[in-house]
């Protein structure tokens, strides 16, 4: 049985985290290191076809059992890996309406955009804002550590573009509120 070891130091990048952000972080780290051993695996059912099991879900034997970790009830991440694809989605934190509105506008201009990011899915998996797909041919052409880079800076990140949006929808809402009420 493999395990997986956490760094004794926080990998380069690493910015000041709250104290339930970074074992959160750590944990989604470690499962996606451990779930992105993929290999090329034909179909079992149609000759030369080469699909993502955890999407196609044709046969029981090949897909893992799907992972959630959850940092709260609103902000958690499912891993579902299969022997050829793993499939990581995400449900951001939204604490009031402006930012389930402002979270919902973000995610859509993202994936209206999915060919420009390989891993990103067009469509998010039902309860949960955006999934990424990352197969055995994602793998083989980028480096594994720097996919999973990429999921743990996108989901730092993504708190705080949702925080910086509300400020500035807020700063805007009080301008336009002050001039509204001068004529009064």
């Amino acid at each position: 049985m493999a395990s997986v070891l956490l760094p004794s130091s926080p990998p380069s990048g690493y910015r000041e985290m709250t104290a339930t952000l970074r074992p959160y972080l750590n944990a989604v780290r470690a499962t996606l290191q451990a779930a992105l051993c993929l290999e090329n695996f034909s179909s079992q059912v149609v000759e030369r076809h080469n699909k993502p099991e955890v999407e196609v879900r044709s046969s029981k034997e090949l897909l893992l059992q799907p992972v959630i970790i959850s940092r709260n009830d609103k902000e958690k991440v499912l891993i579902e890996g299969s022997i050829n694809s793993v499939r990581v989605s995400i449900a951001v934190k939204q604490a009031d309406e402006i930012e389930k509105i402002l979270c919902h506008k973000f995610m859509r201009f993202m994936m209206m955009r999915a060919e420009n990011f390989f891993i990103l899915r067009r469509k998010p998996v039902e309860g949960y804002d955006i999934s990424f797909l990352i197969t055995n041919f994602h793998t083989e052409q980028m480096y594994k550590h720097k996919l999973v880079d990429f999921v743990i800076h996108f989901m730092e990140e993504i708190d705080k573009e949702i925080s910086e949006m509300k400020l500035s929808v807020n700063a805007r809402a009080r301008i336009v509120a002050e001039e509204f009420l001068k004529n009064f």
